[in-house]
């Protein structure tokens, strides 16, 4: 009897004056009513312990569930922003839906970081909860030793290592975000070439210092859809990368060899120059499948210019080079694009087939500044790669006083807005020409042997008969006698 009132007061937690109370004589019925009393405390407090348990976990899952409905969000924020880039519209027009789209996403980030810090703040109190609990059920024993002192946390730290993880999360999100536009771009590009979506526009190439139309370039486009047409920085890298170069190649190259068919039947010798992409020059297979697309059209080869950037050219293996030289040899010309080192070979660029030579207007002023390396005087470089039939041409001209410092060193061709922007090509172009209907011949009037045949000189015309000797002026004929 004597060990029942120290238990009830263990339970309970009630003073040590009450359990003296209970000692005394007439006390023990008191005391087995505090007892009943003190379990049902006990028992109030679990099932209060076990609802904030459920109620915590609710927390947290309904956090986790904010989180990812937030990082969902800032994905779609991501794509529609990448979507108003892609759209055709002015930058004025287009300014407002950036800012907007840029204030959306600060405001997602920032409620990201708002919940990811109260996450952490209740993960760090239940790990504190847990830890004092702990030590109230277990005290130590008189001959254990002295616990070891809680290390104190820094707050700034804990916040910067907070800030560190969320950072590290929104990073993986945002490169999860671009892998997956990537291969959604990626199919886009790789439908739109299986259905050969590929535009051709094109830049005229002038003559200076007339400025007369002397050749085009055709500039490539990608049309996914009615109101989305890519530029080729939007499409080249994800063509390089998943290996759609080849194909695109071809596309283009059956492309200009029908422009070049159409300037076939204009007068003034113009010819349109194309581009391949890197992996196709480093390719010897997709080099001689174009190589038997030229030869197939060689008649329009005349009119065709293939372009070749330097890098390009001076990395060529021999088999390229001799695909090169067959090519040229079917009446190819090359032009050697994108040249960033002037000190050039006409000859060799000569025998190798290079016939235009295209490099920044930049380049060709820095030269004629003196902020070159040249060796020879920027102004005699026109007339030297002249002598080797390979003209210069100065590209992305666009103002008139760059027009007159081209013209000034000598250069003969130019290619930039200031001419005129690239440009579609009309539908007619592309399509195939009318065989011409075969002339009638009449059955009634027998075929004779001709004048040429029989080897007198051919009968004069009917309309040569009936021409009249034209009356001149005394005038015009002292004139001339005159002359």
């Amino acid at each position: 009897m004597n060990a029942l009132p120290p238990l009830a007061a263990a339970v309970t937690g009630v003073s040590a004056g009450a359990i003296t109370t209970l000692l005394l004589p007439g006390g023990l019925g008191a005391a087995a009513g505090l007892l009943l009393c003190g379990g049902g405390l006990v028992g109030m407090a679990r099932l209060y312990e076990r609802r904030l348990h459920v109620q915590r976990e609710q927390i947290f899952a309904g956090l986790g569930e904010v989180k990812v409905r937030l990082a969902t969000n800032a994905i779609r924020l991501d794509n529609l922003s990448q979507r108003v880039e892609q759209m055709p519209m002015r930058e004025a027009d287009a300014a407002p839906a950036r800012a907007a789209i840029n204030e959306l996403t600060a405001e997602v980030g920032l409620l990201g970081d708002l919940i990811h810090q109260v996450a952490t703040t209740l993960a760090d109190h239940d790990a504190q909860l847990t830890v004092a609990q702990a030590r109230q059920a277990s005290p130590p024993a008189k001959s254990a030793p002295a616990p070891a002192p809680v290390p104190v946390i820094d707050p700034e730290a804990a916040r910067q290592a907070r800030l560190d993880a969320i950072a590290a999360e929104r990073e993986e999100a945002e490169r999860a975000a671009e892998r997956r536009a990537a291969d959604k771009r990626a199919a886009v590009i790789s439908t739109a070439l299986s259905e050969g979506k590929v535009e051709v526009h094109l830049q005229p190439i002038v003559q200076l210092p007339q400025r007369r139309t002397r050749g085009y370039e055709a500039l490539v486009r990608l049309r996914v859809d009615e109101n989305t047409l890519l530029l080729p920085e939007d499409f080249l890298s994800i063509v390089e990368q998943r290996g759609f170069g080849p194909t695109l190649d071809a596309l283009v190259l059956t492309r200009a060899l029908a422009i070049a068919r159409h300037l076939g039947t204009k007068q003034g010798g113009l010819f349109v120059s194309c581009n391949f992409s890197e992996a196709t020059w480093s390719s010897s297979k997709a080099l001689a499948t174009l190589s038997r697309i030229l030869d197939k059209y060689r008649e329009h080869n005349g009119h065709l210019v293939v372009e070749m950037p330097q890098r390009v050219f001076r990395a060529l293996d021999p088999a390229s080079l001799g695909l090169l030289g067959a090519m040229s040899a079917n009446g190819v010309r090359f032009a050697l694009d994108q040249v960033a080192d002037l000190r050039l070979d006409p000859i060799a660029l000569f025998d190798r087939g290079i016939r235009f030579v295209k490099a920044p207007a930049t380049l060709f002023q820095a030269e004629m500044a003196g902020e070159g390396s040249l060796d020879i005087a920027a102004g005699d470089l026109a007339s030297m790669m002249a002598r080797a039939s390979i003209a210069l041409v100065a590209d992305e001209i666009a103002d008139n006083p760059t027009v007159a410092d081209m013209i000034e060193l000598g250069i003969t061709y130019a290619q930039g807005l200031i001419f005129s922007p690239p440009r579609p090509v009309k539908p007619e172009v592309f399509a195939e020409p009318e065989a011409a209907p075969p002339t009638a011949v009449s059955e009634a009037a027998p075929q004779r042997p001709t004048a040429e045949v029989l080897g007198y000189p051919p009968p004069a015309s009917p309309e040569q008969d009936e021409a009249k000797p034209e009356r001149q002026s005394f005038r015009s004929v002292l004139r001339r006698a005159s002359a």
